[in-house]
């Protein structure tokens, strides 16, 4: 079922999607602003179903790649986020007919809006990964053998390029040793597909979940109730943790935000691990969830979602967990973005705090 996005509903989109984005994916009010200056400029966005998404569509990511806390910074133009979709379009010869998000985090939720309105081209109801993950390859498009190139980057500056790499994981080294030369923060349009092939491999009706949490965090607190617990609630997971934040220890390199921060209460602590997006969440040896389900930070009364780059000594938050795309516990996806992965020594626990392994992409293609 189509739907549109007006600027009256991107703060609710940006505060879900920052949700969703486990930490990373940018600074949503950034992105928001963002979108909410195409939406003024260029009209309202088509969001359609994947069910409704024809079978010849020509489908594209548009995202930001690079460190969150550089874009905080380094505010992108409206032509930087549209260059690279008409970058790939040329070198196809012919024209995207839809966009899609790569993942729902942050600013990574909002761009493909601004870029969708400044363009004029429906946006997709779904995403790469139903969360956000720091490397591009960490997709699940990757496990349909989807390539992400050629892949098209452009950055505040007027540099554009097209990558061709023989692979996903190659695209991602080659691209952000690029983006470090161009400041950390660059804007990219790749993973082509068809819309037979954009249904099987995308996470469904995602920015229709960013906008519900949103709206579910707003309503909470308008109904005097435990927003967090809403989240919650509407995320079908569980609250892990809640504290003060007493360290954070953070630091760009690589082109990634790397660090972790302690949580204390009484005279339990618990670490969040974090590369651009939380990926361990333990207290002492327990481990209480990981990579790849959802760990997010909330503020502790009004809900609101606390991003890495924003996490500060002295706040009070809650730390929940939510279960990812079944498909992401698949044994290809586990060596993709598993805790090994980033150099952690332990299998992946679910968000109920079991080990436990998942099934084949085949058997676990709930996207199609």
């Amino acid at each position: 079922m189509s739907w549109t996005i007006s600027v009256d509903d991107i703060d609710d989109i940006a505060r879900g999607s920052a949700v969703l984005g486990t930490g990373g994916g940018g600074d949503p009010y950034i992105g928001g602003l963002l979108a909410k200056q195409a939406l003024r400029e260029h009209g309202d966005v088509t969001v359609i179903s994947l069910d409704e998404l024809p079978d010849d569509a020509v489908v594209a990511n548009v995202s930001m790649l690079g460190a969150p806390t550089v874009m905080v910074e380094k505010l992108p133009s409206l032509d930087s986020v549209i260059c690279p979709v008409q970058e790939l379009s040329e070198h196809y010869g012919k024209p995207v007919t839809h966009l899609m998000c790569i993942e729902v985090g942050g600013v990574n939720s909002t761009i493909p809006i601004a870029a969708a309105a400044a363009l004029g081209v429906p946006l997709v109801d779904g995403d790469g990964m139903g969360r956000a993950f720091p490397e591009l390859q960490m997709v699940l498009p990757t496990l349909y053998g989807v390539s992400a190139s050629p892949l098209a980057y452009a950055d505040e500056k007027g540099n554009i390029g097209v990558l061709r790499t023989i692979n996903n994981l190659w695209g991602e080294r080659i691209i952000r040793v690029a983006a470090i030369e161009m400041g950390c923060s660059i804007m990219l349009s790749g993973f082509h597909m068809t819309g037979e092939l954009t249904r099987k491999a995308l996470v469904k009706d995602s920015l229709s979940l960013c906008a519900n949490v949103g709206r579910s965090i707003v309503a909470a607190r308008a109904e005097k109730v435990d927003a967090v617990s809403r989240v919650v609630e509407v995320l079908g997971g569980r609250e892990l943790f809640a504290g003060k934040v007493v360290d954070v220890e953070r630091a760009t390199t690589s082109g990634f935000a790397r660090g972790r921060a302690a949580i204390a209460e009484g005279e339990r602590t618990l670490e969040l691990l974090f590369q651009n997006e939380h990926l361990i969440a333990r207290v002492g040896d327990e481990v209480l969830a990981t990579t790849p389900d959802l760990i997010m930070v909330l503020d502790h009364e009004s809900g609101e979602p606390v991003t890495t780059e924003a996490l500060r000594y002295g706040q009070r938050v809650r730390v929940i967990a939510a279960p990812a795309d079944e498909r992401w516990h698949s044994p290809a996806a586990i060596e993709m973005v598993g805790p090994r992965y980033f150099g952690y020594d332990l299998d992946p626990h679910r968000f109920d705090g079991t080990v436990r392994p998942g099934v084949p992409v085949a058997d676990a293609d709930t996207g199609s």
